[in-house]
């Protein structure tokens, strides 16, 4: 059995390590956009395809099992990608999706389908922000007029001059969220519904401190691909595969 799994995601690199272990033969595709990448267990690619078509002919080129997408719940091209390849050529295709966050009493969530509605609004509820959406779509907040702080893994390129930039790479506790943004007297969080644990402490530090969160939902899946929400659940999809007599 060889699977071809696509993603840097905290739930990747668990995935390849648990296939490994049970003796299945993984490839890791990474996009390459993180310096420093974690590296998952077994053979890892670094670098786009070029597409649809061009996955398509890497399946051709390299023959797998099955491909499963393990990407950012937001990397949304890569999972069209991945649908359109796979069904073109004929591989089963597995999205791996962590659940998404759910609000709890206290919080005071305002839900935004794009980066640049999040922008529109962010006025009308703070003066002073707090982006947890990463790199890709600051620019939409640059004209705000607010003071703003940024947290991302890497820095932007070029670098904003219109916010205050801090790098760092969760998990975060709750003890630093709430530091953050006691420090910088933040009266509104900006962030993806990402899901997870890892960057989920900021959610529990707005809510202590009644802090307003502006939610940029996630961007819809393909119709068509079977979807897990576990780590176990794509192991089990990968182990009864194995046994079919198609694979």
């Amino acid at each position: 059995m060889k699977v071809l799994l696509l993603g840097g995601t905290g739930e990747a690199r668990e995935l390849a390590g648990l296939l490994a272990g049970a003796g299945v033969d993984v490839v890791s595709s990474l996009a390459g956009r993180t310096a420093d990448a974690r590296v998952p267990v077994g053979e890892v690619r670094v670098g786009g395809f070029g597409g649809a078509a061009g996955l398509a002919g890497w399946l051709r080129e390299h023959p797998v099992d099955a491909v499963i997408d393990a990407t950012h719940p937001f990397a949304a091209m890569i999972t069209a990608n991945a649908f359109s390849a796979t069904r073109e050529v004929g591989v089963p295709l597995l999205v791996l999706r962590r659940r998404g966050w759910a609000a709890e009493p206290g919080d005071n969530w305002h839900w935004v389908e794009t980066a640049s509605a999040a922008a529109e609004l962010l006025p009308e509820l703070g003066t002073r922000a707090f982006l947890t959406i990463g790199r890709q779509g600051l620019d939409a907040f640059a004209g705000t007029g607010l003071w703003t702080l940024a947290r991302c893994v890497d820095p932007p390129q070029p670098r904003p001059t219109w916010c205050t930039l801090i790098l760092a790479r969760g998990p975060f506790t709750v003890a630093d969220e709430e530091r953050i943004l006691r420090d910088h007297t933040i009266d509104v969080l900006v962030t993806k519904d990402s899901g997870g644990p890892a960057t989920a402490a900021k959610l529990t530090a707005a809510r202590g401190l009644a802090i307003p969160v502006i939610m940029i939902r996630r961007p819809p899946l393909p119709a068509g691909p079977e979807v897990v929400e576990t780590v176990e659940a794509a192991v089990q999809w990968v182990m009864r595969a194995s046994h079919s007599p198609s694979t």
